[in-house]
């Protein structure tokens, strides 16, 4: 089945492809330039310099988010015969413009030397369509294990396709004033128990002028999905709704935990913000936590830029960071979702091993040298990291508010889970998850009715999608 969705993407592209001939970028095309002429004389003897080497970059990253002339700069110093030319996709960043260009620019049968994906479900599309080339050979050849090297699991169907590049992780933004006021401290290895109770604890008051412990933002209209699994994420693997293979996860008895969590906090320690409350006033999480009508809140580190304040959202108060909680005490500690850059050689690339090269230096001291983002690779040290969150809160307004110590060890202790190749049915069953969802919140039905009416509808869709 997935062979035939591949197909299809593949296809749509290379139509578009056609209709779109005559407006592509034509300035996107690079050649190869060949070395000098030879110099007569002593020249002639000595042994020939091999030709420099241009690779193609296609990317959805701006300059001001990724620092590219910095970055690429830094690596031609170390590389002089390797150049890289940046594709750039999307002005703006639009990672959806930029991944509809790159289908059409495979499609077309442009030469693509390192591309990158912005999340699970483009890099595992893209690996199906052949676009990205295996790179377990030249991992071998180096000596290392990508799950050990790197923070973000990217092996697909047992083999790895790209190399992670910035390191996302999710973790809890919290109120340093208001744990203070509640005789609590920074948590940096908890369970989800004892996110509760802190919630529990930093809830006051009644009414329209109620704080409450935490906000979670979803699921709703099926996305955030990470609200709906929050016990399953910290897992090594399996940690989403669907399993590998495309067959339900919903038996997983930390899908259960998770909504047993969900409505205890909200139905009987009134701690969390109430669903209806996020769907009718349409609530954002960033105005709940800054205005600190909610002491805690489970979000992604893109926050990292925004915690020490904005000008559209100031800070007033002084913030910390603890880990994602995990389940049980003897749980590992740090297990996380995880956003990434996931960045690949080109399938159709002539230059693999210098490709390869430049994927490896970018994913681990090119992340230093770019020092936008925390990186993937484990060996940064907690002084680089610091480094790096120096840099990143030096562009709020209030740095000074935010314990930097607590982002630190956040950062530096967090590990993704194995990545779960999302079925292309992911959506639909995103959708039914999020209706019963809302049913079971809004008392409509108990869990254990949830559960049941969840998987029989889930089941159906597979099966359709199996045909």
């Amino acid at each position: 089945m997935r062979k035939n969705i591949w197909s299809g993407v593949l296809a749509g592209s290379m139509v578009v492809g056609m209709l779109a001939a005559c407006s592509s970028n034509g300035g996107t095309t690079a050649t190869t330039q060949p070395s000098a002429a030879a110099s007569t004389g002593a020249a002639a003897t000595a042994a020939p310099k091999a030709d420099p080497v241009t690779l193609r970059l296609y990317t959805y990253g701006t300059e001001e988010q990724y620092n590219w002339k910095k970055t690429l700069d830094a690596f031609t110093a170390k590389n002089p015969n390797i150049k890289v030319e940046l594709v750039q996709l999307s002005d703006k960043g639009d990672t959806q413009e930029a991944t509809k260009k790159l289908d059409l620019a495979a499609a077309s049968g442009e030469t693509i030397d390192v591309l990158m994906f912005s999340d699970p479900a483009s890099y595992a599309q893209r690996v199906g369509l052949g676009m990205a080339a295996p790179l377990d050979d030249f991992i071998a050849k180096e000596g290392y294990k990508e799950e050990v090297e790197y923070k973000v699991d990217t092996h697909l169907n047992g083999k790895v396709y790209a190399l992670p590049g910035k390191f996302n992780p999710w973790y809890v933004l919290l109120n340093k004033d208001h744990l203070a006021e509640a005789g609590l401290k920074v948590p940096t290895d908890w369970t989800w128990n004892d996110f509760a109770d802190y919630a529990k604890k930093l809830t006051k008051g009644e009414g329209a002028s109620k704080r409450f412990g935490t906000y979670f933002h979803g699921p709703q209209g099926g996305g955030w999905m990470e609200y709906l699994k929050l016990m399953m994420e910290n897992q090594p693997t399996n940690a989403d709704l669907l399993k590998a293979d495309g067959s339900s996860n919903l038996a997983d008895p930390n899908f259960k935990k998770t909504l047993e969590l969900r409505v205890k906090m909200e139905k009987e320690d009134k701690s969390s913000v109430p669903y209806a409350d996020m769907i009718s006033q349409k609530l954002a999480y960033r105005t709940q936590f800054f205005n600190q009508s909610a002491s805690m809140i489970a979000i992604g580190s893109w926050m990292n830029t925004e915690i020490g304040g904005t000008d559209k959202v100031p800070l007033t108060f002084n913030v910390a960071v603890a880990p994602f909680p995990k389940n049980n005490p003897g749980d590992p500690n740090g297990l996380t979702p995880v956003t990434t850059d996931y960045v690949a050689v080109g399938a159709n690339s002539k230059h693999k091993d210098e490709a390869y090269k430049f994927v490896r230096w970018y994913t681990s001291e090119g992340q230093i040298a770019q020092g936008k983002n925390i990186p993937s690779w484990s060996k940064v040290s907690n002084d680089d990291v610091g480094k790096i969150i120096d840099t990143i809160l030096a562009g709020t307004k209030n740095p000074e508010k935010v314990d930097k110590a607590s982002l630190v060890n956040t950062l530096t202790i967090s590990k993704a889970s194995q990545v779960v190749p999302p079925a292309s049915y992911q959506a639909e069953v995103y959708k039914v998850l999020n209706t019963e969802y809302e049913k079971l919140i809004l008392g409509k039905e108990d869990i254990d009715t949830m559960i049941k009416n969840s998987q029989e509808q889930v089941d159906k869709i597979i099966a359709s999608n199996k045909k």
